[in-house]
């Protein structure tokens, strides 16, 4: 909440104007600010009597620099600081909406998917906090700020810097409010706080997010930390698989907690096809995006050197409950897979041969496939400028002065990735153009060109040519095979299955994000430019396990894109006007199907015992239909339009009404001949 500044404020600092004030807290006043260039930003000024100390400025600068290594995944990006002002203050990005407190102090607990939100938004910002090597120290609902979109955390990694500096901090006291303080934080003899600690507090925040209290609630902090260390945290009102994560999270052993990531894994997977398992909530598609991008990034603080046991907990604790929500099949499946790596030869060479189709559970991040001849996953667009995205045996770009992008794939891709398309330069004056790991102001870009080829880095204030090549291998006219591959914080480009050229990739704020295509004129030349690109893949490295780790399913998906067979898939988009579908293939078959293909026993925590279970390839098709596709829908009538078992439509039905019945990501049995779809059935979904 806003408040006029004080008399004695400064009026400026570091360049800033200061507005007004926006809190106060243990470590030094907040401020509203404004850049020179009108960017809004909250300032926060550290106390005077932390000034003088050189122990608390030195912690300062190095908390600091790692925390501005942290991805903008719901949190407050660190823009600025000045350790060595006389008043030592920190710029964030300002986030215009109330606190947790303020809202639940206004408006009471929260329930069903507006509590799940806050729950993956603030396992959002741990996950990309814990994944830069920073622990916050100090999560509590005054710092996650509910933004429109998503949740954002505030205040990470500086309140290390005040909790060393000995001098202010007496032996009874601590940095932190008591209520969300681990159990371990209380114990003097253990100095060593690891990111645990913040995972306890997730727990507590969102107990009080959905109940009105924290879950240790007593008369005193001292009663509080006693209830802590002893007791077991009240949860009354909480229900469902989240009250078994907040729940676990509470566990008085560290070692007994998930991490973040893990946290996250499991709250995505109650979102498994967008809607959270409480009244058909949909995640907000920004928050979504984030979430996805920090599971993805493959930059959070491993389990793996915890004790088995835990790993057990997780699983015995949360399967059950994730194995009901909607869609999911079996409980997070890459976690019962072993962790599929690149072969040798993918880590070296960046021409990287045609995937087979994956196995449930090895795939790690969207996979995108789409041959460009016909509106799909890209669509027909003009800009306003003249530009021009347009369909004829490719994508075919063209602009008359002005760099163009034609929109795609909404997906956010992350970590080790491979990007692979056919391009062709109409004419001289022409550059085809990647985008990648696009987010914000912030994308890498590879500049394929008739005399040149580049790697570029845009940040939200400089550009920069990252690595580039003079040669003439992109000749007007000629098609070239194009690979881009993504290993680790390193690009390389190789054409027709020769490396050309590599680069660092220097922005650690861009560990994923979305990927186009597009085309822009060479230089100053003032004629249009065009370009061509066809038959694009883009799809993690992972995909596909190396023979010497086996996933312990062996049967992969349907590969709707060469074969002619019958398979159930998600249908993402029908156009029947363009004779194009966009399907997902998925697994859909009985428990006990289910369990026998995968050589699972019955218990509590297999789904042997379910009626259907559906498992995701995340992998996305365009496919072209015939001129006469047969259509067939279960209407609202099962038992007169479904065949036997009941899942399959039999009535028929126009190819625009059965486009809106599967509009949402409806399930549906393809019939393909040679990659062509000839039949679309509707699937019931009893």
């Amino acid at each position: 909440m806003k408040s006029p500044l004080r008399p004695g404020d400064p009026s400026e600092l570091g360049g800033y104007e200061l507005l007004a004030r926006l809190g106060e807290g243990g470590m030094g006043s907040v401020f509203l600010g404004r850049r020179s260039d009108g960017l809004a930003v909250a300032i926060k000024i550290i106390k005077p009597e932390y000034a003088h100390e050189e122990e608390f400025r030195g912690r300062f600068r190095s908390e600091v620099k790692r925390a501005r290594q942290v991805p903008p995944f719901c949190t407050a990006a660190v823009l600025d600081a000045d350790p060595e002002h006389r008043t030592p203050y920190l710029v964030v990005e300002y986030v215009d909406g109330p606190s947790l407190d303020e809202v639940i102090l206004r408006d009471g607990p929260m329930t069903d998917g507006r509590l799940h939100s806050v729950a993956v938004g603030v396992a959002t910002a741990l996950t990309a906090i814990h994944g830069a090597g920073v622990i916050h120290r100090d999560l509590k609902p005054r710092n996650v700020l509910l933004a429109l979109g998503a949740p954002k955390v505030i205040d990470f990694g500086i309140a290390r810097a005040l909790e060393v500096t000995s001098q202010h901090t007496h032996p009874d006291q601590m940095v932190g409010t008591v209520a969300y303080m681990a159990p371990e934080r209380f114990d003097g003899a253990h100095r060593d706080i690891t990111p645990a600690a913040d995972v306890f507090a997730w727990g507590a925040v969102i107990a009080y997010a959905g109940t009105g209290r924290t879950p240790f609630r007593a008369d005193s902090p001292v009663a509080t930390a006693a209830r802590i260390l002893t007791q077991a945290p009240d949860l009354t009102g909480l229900s469902g698989p989240l009250a078994d994560l907040v729940a676990l999270s509470l566990a008085k052993d560290p070692v007994e907690r998930p991490t973040a990531h893990e946290l996250l894994n499991l709250l995505l997977a109650q979102h498994t096809g967008g809607q959270s398992p409480s009244r058909g909530h949909t995640l907000d598609p920004l928050l979504r995006e984030a979430a996805e991008a920090a599971q993805l990034s493959g930059r959070y603080a491993s389990g793996t050197h915890r004790k088995r046991r835990r790993a057990r907990t997780v699983v015995a604790s949360a399967a059950a409950a994730t194995l009901l929500a909607a869609g999911t099949g079996l409980y997070l499946a890459h976690e019962l897979a072993p962790e599929p790596t690149p072969t040798p030869e993918a880590a070296v060479t960046p021409a990287v041969a045609q995937p087979t189709m994956p196995t449930p559970g090895a795939v790690r991040g969207p996979w995108v496939v789409d041959a460009l001849t016909r509106p799909g996953q890209w669509k027909n667009s003009t800009d306003n400028y003249g530009g021009r995205c347009t369909f004829d045996q490719g994508l075919v770009m063209t602009t008359p002065d002005i760099g163009i992008e034609c929109p795609g794939p909404t997906q956010t891709f992350a970590g080790d990735q491979s990007i692979t398309v056919d391009v062709t330069l109409k004419t001289a004056q022409s550059c085809a153009t990647i985008s990648f790991r696009a987010a914000g102001d912030g994308a890498y870009w590879l500049d394929l060109c008739p005399a040149t080829v580049r790697f570029r880095h845009q940040g939200a204030v400089r550009r920069d040519t990252l690595s580039e090549k003079a040669t003439a291998v992109f000749t007007p006219g000629r098609t070239r095979k194009v690979a881009l591959t993504v290993l680790d914080e390193r690009a390389t480009l190789a054409v027709d299955g020769s490396a050309i050229l590599d680069a660092q990739l220097p922005d650690p704020s861009l560990l994923a994000g979305k990927v186009a295509f597009g085309v822009a004129p060479v230089g100053n030349s003032d004629k249009p430019a065009a370009a061509m690109v066809a038959h694009a893949e883009i799809r993690p490295i992972s995909a596909t396990p190396a023979p010497s780790a086996p996933t312990t399913r062996s049967q992969p998906f349907t590969d709707v894109r060469r074969e002619s067979a019958t398979s159930i898939v998600i249908v993402h988009a029908y156009d029947p006007k363009s004779r194009s579908v966009v399907v997902e293939p998925v697994l859909f078959m009985s428990g006990d199907e289910y369990c026998k293909t995968f050589g699972l026993k019955p218990s509590a925590d297999t789904p042997c015992e379910r009626e259907w279970v559906t498992e995701d390839s995340r992998m996305t098709v365009t496919l072209p239909t015939s001129a006469s596709p047969k259509l067939t829908s279960t209407f609202d009538d099962p038992e007169r339009c479904a065949g036997d078992p009941v899942t399959v439509g039999t009535c028929k039905i126009s190819g625009n009404a059965l486009a809106e019945r599967l509009a949402g990501d409806g399930l549906a049995e393809v019939t393909t001949a040679d990659g062509v779809v000839t039949g679309v059935a509707e699937v019931y979904t009893p």
